[in-house]
């Protein structure tokens, strides 16, 4: 079933980009991490919809960390950036899904031996199943499902975007 089409996954990312603005205004350079493939062209859509805002006050870079979210604790996180880079810098961790908050939580890791500046997460949609002490600050689409369901997002190919249920 499908819950969002590529209109309002559109309306989403535009939304977004202007509360990220509006939360962000005394920065001037924010980093925005996409988690693996999905969180990471996540990222770079609102990476693109942040800078066709003429008020926006910050330059905006893109991260990618790649984690394997079923081997968190044993296979490496990496950042493709140098963690000293993001000393006292304001970073949004994004991923397409928060569903228990698991893979949002292991991807905080590379970032504590940082002292950033300030840490938020984004998601296209937040599923109300959290395990973890993850919280939320930028959100598409709030939704509460049963565990057993799952949410697929499609960000590969503009016009086609869309969020589906099963």
């Amino acid at each position: 079933m499908s819950i969002l089409n590529d209109k309002q996954i559109g309306q989403k990312l535009t939304r977004l980009a202007f509360e990220i603005i509006e939360q962000n205004t005394e920065v001037k350079e924010l980093y925005l991490a996409g988690i693996n493939n999905n969180g990471y062209r996540f990222a770079e859509l609102l990476k693109s919809e942040v800078e066709k805002i003429k008020e926006c006050p910050f330059s905006v870079h893109l991260i990618q960390v790649k984690l394997n979210p079923a081997k968190p604790t044993t296979d490496p996180i990496e950042l493709d950036l140098a963690e000293t880079a993001l000393k006292n810098k304001t970073i949004i961790l994004i991923d397409d899904v928060a569903n228990t908050g698991r893979t949002l939580f292991y991807a905080f890791k590379p970032f504590m031996d940082v002292l950033a500046k300030k840490m938020q997460v984004a998601v296209l949609v937040d599923r109300k199943h959290k395990s973890f002490p993850v919280q939320v600050d930028f959100v598409g689409l709030s939704l509460a499902t049963t565990i057993k369901q799952h949410i697929d997002v499609n960000l590969t190919r503009k016009g086609d975007y869309s969020a589906q249920i099963s």
